[in-house]
Formats: structure tokens, sequence, C-alpha cells
């Protein structure tokens, strides 16, 4: 089950022997399966969300010759046995702690056993219990279980709701479905071409430049679970902003919006809940496809007197991405036999 918390996604996982039940962040731009560990060192204050290694008999400590810690990478922080582990995100928080294997499960599903999940003992990661790792590499969730593929319906927040995490399921006969490239320097990332963002009919061009890797693994444009607003370089994100603005006089221009997570230039008053006037957006991608997005989509929510803006921030770094405002309320299928993505809108 997947519910919305925050900016992102969590799944409820089953963890040890006895079970218990932790909520993890289910980002497909992580490799490492992790939760929070007693003792613990910046873990949240909520006790339960803490997972006590000495209470679960299925519990066993990997050594730094083991396969699966070889499997880390750069994020094997090995002097001497048991195998340790570190990674760090984004907005510069890090983990660190035992890599280990444990009995993993999802509700009535069944268990999975001998699972490589990481024991944060230093968390300097708010939010979650920890993270449910669906990237491309070895240790990852996906490719632990060996899974042909793997799909989710991320909620429209503020709905309520839940929805599924599914594994070795085809997509839906109405996908939108675009080749996912695969770069052999950095395994863990989904990436898509994105060649353009088109606004009531007039595309932005996205640069070849921009969705393709480059030589040294730079580049491209990621699809994230992880992340919540797409990330796109200056030049392309002034283009999208600039034809959205063309196009949105309908609605009410406000002041822009920033909370220190997250810059937003171009919102609206939208306490008024109008119907109409809304700009009509889709993503393409090579081969011709074409996504539609719902206002839900491109419009986020910020505050509660209704204050909404455009759900697209500059990037910094040579890689973009596709957050997961942009994936709510359709199922997205990793079909990583066939190295496809599926988009497939009102399949939550």
């Amino acid at each position: 089950m997947l519910t919305q918390v925050g900016g992102g996604y969590v799944a409820r996982v089953g963890v040890g022997q006895p079970v218990k039940e932790y909520y993890l962040l289910a980002d497909t731009g992580s490799q490492i399966n992790w939760l929070q560990c007693l003792p613990c060192d910046g873990c949240s204050s909520v006790s339960r969300s803490v997972f006590d290694p000495s209470g679960s008999s299925s519990y066993s400590l990997l050594s730094c010759a083991s396969q699966e810690c070889a499997s880390l990478g750069e994020n094997r922080n090995c002097q001497a046995d048991p195998c340790m582990f570190i990674t760090s995100y984004g907005d510069r928080s890090t983990v660190e702690g035992e890599f280990a294997t444990e009995t993993v499960s999802f509700g009535s599903s069944g268990s999975v056993d001998k699972v490589a999940i990481g024991c944060g003992h230093t968390n300097q990661r708010g939010g979650a219990s920890g993270i449910l790792g669906l990237g491309g590499t070895p240790v990852s969730f996906p490719s632990q279980i060996q899974a042909t593929s793997f799909s989710y319906c991320l909620v429209d927040r503020d709905s309520g709701k839940s929805s599924t995490l599914e594994f070795n399921t085809a997509p839906p006969g109405d996908s939108v479905l675009v080749p996912l490239i695969i770069n052999r320097r950095i395994e863990v990332f989904y990436y898509v071409e994105l060649t353009g963002i088109t606004i009531n009919g007039e595309q932005v061009p996205i640069p070849a430049s921009a969705y393709q890797i480059g030589q040294d693994g730079s580049g491209g444009i990621i699809v994230d679970s992880g992340t919540t607003i797409t990330e796109l370089p200056a030049q392309v994100y002034n283009s999208v902003r600039d034809t959205f603005v063309k196009y949105a006089q309908a609605l009410t221009r406000t002041s822009g919006y920033d909370d220190g997570l997250v810059n937003f230039d171009t919102c609206y008053d939208l306490s008024s809940n109008p119907t109409d006037g809304y700009p009509t957006m889709s993503l393409d991608f090579s081969g011709g496809k074409t996504l539609p997005l719902r206002p839900a989509n491109y419009l986020s929510r910020v505050d509660t007197s209704g204050k909404h803006c455009l759900a697209f921030t500059v990037t910094t770094q040579p890689m973009s991405i596709l957050g997961n405002i942009q994936q709510q309320g359709m199922r997205v299928t990793y079909d990583l036999a066939n190295k496809m993505i599926g988009f497939s809108p009102n399949q939550c």
C-alpha cells in the first residue's frame, strides 16, 4: 500500500520475525533499502517507527566480504566486519549503519527472506522510517526479488486515499509506453527521453543535450518517485514558465512562494476553485509518444489559502528529474524485462 506523506509516498512494509510494520519512502532514485534502527542518533521520536534488530530472530549481519556488501559500491563503508553502509541525499541528509539481511513482507502478499537492508543508527533524514530502494542496481529491492517489473500509483495530494505498489504485473493496456534508457555509468536511475512539453498546443522543445546521457554518464532525465518537483535546465524552465503564463491569463496571478526548500516564481490564487481557464499540458517523449497532464499534475497547492504554483523548478545539476507531482493519478510501470516505462492515467 502507498500513502502520500509530505512530498513523497510511503509503502507499508513488514520487517523481521515477528513482523512489525514500518513506513518506508518508495524511491526509484535510491538503491539501498534501509530503516532507522535502535540504538539511533537522530531518529524519529516516534519509538514505534524505529526497528529493534535485537527483537527479530531473522536479522543477520552481513560481512564485508559478502556479495551484498560489495554491491553497495560507493555506499560501502567497510573497515572491518560487519558490513557498514553510508548514503546521502539531495537534501544533504545522510544515513549510516550496519548492512544485514532480514525478512520483508507486504501485508498478505507473502514474505521474502534474506533481503539485504540497511539498519540506520545515525540518521539525519526526517519523515519516513526509512527508504524502499526501487532503483536499478543489484542491491535494490526489485533486483533482490528478481522482479521483471514493478508499478505504483501515486494518489493526488491531500486526497486521504492510498494505492498499491505491485511487482511482476504488466503495464495496463492504455499505457503510454516509452523506452527506459539505461546509463551504464549510473545504473540506479531510470532515464527517459523527454523531448518537449506542450502547452495549449505550443511545444517547448527540450534540446537533445538535456535529455541525452553524456559519455561520462552525466546529464539525462530520470523518472523519480522520491523527488517531488520536476527539475529542468534553466533555459527549458524559463520557456515552460513563459509559455504557461501566456496561456494561463484567465487564472489569478499572485506572489511567488519560497519555504527555504523550494522556490516557486509562478503562482496563482485558486481559492475560488475555478473550473476552467487551465491551459492544457502534455509531456512529449521520443518516438512521438505524448502523455497528457491534469492541472493537478502541473499546479501544486503550497498553503491553506488556495495558492497553487507551477510545479517545475530549475536544476543546477547536469541531470534533470521528472518528479512525482507529474506522476500523480496514474499508474507508472517499470517494465524491466522489456526496458519500457508505462504511464497509464486514471488507474489509481
